[in-house]
């Protein structure tokens, strides 16, 4: 793959794009056809903002990189630290721009308030442990809020983003147990610094809240029938809640997967 594709983590990119669609889908239903225009400068949009966002993540970490992989342009030579640095910042400023076009302040302030925090989570809060956590979490809830901002409904989606984030520290934390052994004399992170044991019992707290979290829909019938499926990804989350103090890899993959189960009872809870 082109040396700049994978700068940039064009899967990333694709990944990004499905899951705003499906924000927006999320907000408005089938009525979504109505904001096609406005979703497709978000395509464009999304696809800027983590090509930046990852462009200013390998510049950081260029020096961690050349043990925690390898393979990436900058460790091999491919690119210069000063062009992955421009890249970097073009890419954030990109996404902001574009995101003027959507005429929406909604959308445009969630864009602007994202590249903030990536930039602050790169040069200093990815550093701070737990609160690197949370920041991603959060970077990960606004995705919904920004597919829904997209189709003039950002409040729409707010349980769903809440419940993003919630699993999403309990992932992020997993992974920093997987990770311990590589961020050590690189990185502080939560595991480092309290135990992975307790960084487990924290993480599951958060694995837990999201499926607790998600019987609200339910029981006030704000979806149709289909959304049961979501008692499945709770299901899985819980497991990844038990497990995680054996196997914090596979912890991470089955969050993983937990999170697309939840994604498609979300799809299907709002099909009329």
């Amino acid at each position: 793959m082109n040396k700049y594709l994978r700068l940039f983590r064009l899967g990333n990119g694709i990944m990004g794009i499905i899951a705003v669609v499906i924000g927006a889908f999320l907000a408005v239903g089938t009525d979504v056809g109505n904001y096609v225009l406005n979703i497709i400068i978000a395509c464009f949009v999304v696809i800027a903002f983590i090509a930046g966002g990852n462009s200013l993540n390998d510049y950081i970490d260029r020096e961690l990189d050349k043990t925690a992989h390898p393979d990436r342009p900058l460790p091999t030579g491919e690119i210069t630290p000063k062009n992955a640095l421009i890249c970097g910042i073009a890419g954030l400023a990109l996404a902001c721009v574009l995101s003027l076009f959507m005429q929406s302040l909604e959308a445009t302030a969630i864009v602007i308030i994202a590249a903030v925090l990536m930039v602050g989570y790169e040069v200093g809060l990815k550093q701070r442990g737990f609160v690197g956590n949370l920041t991603i979490a959060v970077l990960t809830g606004m995705v919904f809020l920004f597919g829904g901002a997209v189709a003039g409904s950002a409040h729409s989606n707010i349980i769903v983003a809440v419940m993003a984030m919630l699993v999403s520290v309990g992932r992020e934390i997993a992974k920093d147990i997987e990770d311990m052994d590589s961020d050590k004399g690189e990185r502080k992170t939560l595991p480092m610094s309290i135990g992975a044991k307790k960084a487990s019992y924290l993480a599951a707290v958060f694995f837990i809240a999201g499926p607790i979290l998600s019987i609200y829909p339910l029981a006030v019938s704000m979806f149709n029938i289909m959304y049961c499926l979501v008692l499945v990804a709770d299901a899985m989350f819980i497991y990844c809640a038990w497990i995680l103090f054996a196997n914090a890899h596979k912890c991470e993959k089955t969050a993983k997967m937990a999170m697309l189960v939840a994604l498609v009872a979300f799809i299907l809870g709002v099909i009329q």
